[in-house]
């Protein structure tokens, strides 16, 4: 089949964000089942095109809210209602419908359209619904802006999040019952899109980016610090676990232990403990977790998969984790991962799982049988969900 991936933002190297790691593994799991992929989108700034012969870049464009200034952040507010859309979606804005419609159609003839997440769906809808689609949904994300609300720094921020769940309600609605098939990688948000009204919903496993690292599972691996995490700590969501951790679980920790946090961190975020090094954006995100003994793993939440415990679990290393960190990874889980949900559960695993992996009575495992069962699975499940759309179209 000839497929259309649009996407808010096209695959680019280095592949970081959760959100982009997911990208990259979707379009590899297409050509993989020995599909043409044409892939349509915007593109960050000084970054290079992971398939530079299947990308067709409809502008360079930062969408990071927390690098943008106060007016910036003013004009795609006021461009948000005015087009009565999302904040994410306005940012996509900077062309109009009429240019985007133009381009999707040059791309013809096509067999599937895939609307990949809510953003360019909400940018472009109407463009994009004169086709039959595929929808995947990368979160529940009218509830992940809820809890953002509910966590929200200030009144403005906790306005603008209670607004941006009314607009996300009411557009993953639309898009659930307008999909012919939807893909979601939690077996939660399937179902929540199936309670939206989707005639099919599929839970697609995912897999990381392959590494050319070669790994020695036996032997000792190189120890910069206890434990760590990596994430996009601008995204709300994912702030509040790093928030949570900080704030409930650190106190708990004994003085000597070395916690590092890399990743990309708000503008102000002040260096508030000791123990903790905060690296910002690191450039070789398995190596760094790979210096650390424990990774932690600390969602409190949102939805959708954390692509940070994927990683982990393909690395074979030892964790600690939240329940939210686990959401739509299937059991049995690696025995050298420990569940803890309150701050004092989790700072006694960890405690005791860094002692562990340090006197030899935790070890790493052996993450590639993982990760063939994931790709198998992902693979299977893609396959079945074309075969969904192929009939619809046919019916």
């Amino acid at each position: 089949m000839r497929i259309v991936f649009a996407t808010s933002l096209v695959p680019t190297l280095p592949t970081d964000s959760g959100f982009e790691i997911a990208n990259r593994a979707i379009v590899e799991c297409l050509i993989r089942l020995g599909h043409d992929v044409q892939i349509i989108g915007f593109q960050w700034p000084e970054r290079e095109t992971q398939f530079p012969d299947q990308t067709h870049t409809l502008a360079e464009l930062d969408v990071k809210t927390d690098n943008a200034s106060g007016k910036q952040k003013l004009v795609w507010l006021a461009q948000a209602v005015r087009s009565n859309t999302t904040f994410a979606a306005a940012k996509l804005q900077v062309l109009q419908h009429g240019a985007f419609g133009k381009a999707l159609d040059a791309l013809k003839p096509f067999d599937a359209l895939i609307v990949n997440g809510i953003p360019i769906a909400g940018a472009f809808e109407e463009a994009l619904s004169r086709y039959p689609f595929i929808y995947v949904a990368h979160n529940q994300e009218a509830l992940a802006a809820e809890h953002a609300a509910e966590n929200a720094a200030g009144m403005v921020e906790k306005l603008m999040y209670q607004r941006e769940t009314r607009q996300l309600a009411k557009l993953e609605a639309r898009l659930a019952k307008t999909a012919k098939s939807v893909l979601a990688f939690t077996s939660d948000d399937a179902d929540a899109m199936t309670k939206l009204g989707a005639r099919a919903s599929h839970h697609l496993p995912l897999v990381t980016p392959p590494t050319g690292e070669i790994q020695d599972r036996a032997g000792a691996r190189p120890i910069a610090f206890d434990a760590g995490m990596i994430g996009t700590w601008t995204w709300t969501q994912n702030r509040i676990g790093l928030e949570w951790f900080l704030q409930s679980v650190m106190p708990l920790m004994p003085e000597h232990t070395r916690i590092a946090v890399a990743g990309s961190l708000p503008s102000v975020f002040p260096q508030r403990d000791k123990r903790v090094t905060l690296l910002g954006r690191v450039l070789d995100a398995k190596a760094f977790i790979r210096s650390c003994r424990v990774s932690i793993l600390c969602a409190r939440a949102g939805t959708g998969i954390q692509l940070k415990t994927l990683e982990t679990f393909e690395l074979g290393l030892p964790a600690v984790a939240t329940a939210s960190s686990l959401r739509g990874i299937g059991e049995p889980l690696p025995d050298n991962v420990i569940e803890a949900d309150t701050a004092e559960a989790f700072a006694a695993a960890l405690k005791q799982h860094i002692v562990d992996v340090r006197t030899g009575s935790a070890r790493d495992m052996d993450g590639t049988a993982f990760r063939a069962h994931q790709m198998s699975r992902m693979d299977a499940v893609m396959a079945d969900a074309l075969n969904v759309f192929t009939k619809s179209m046919s019916a």
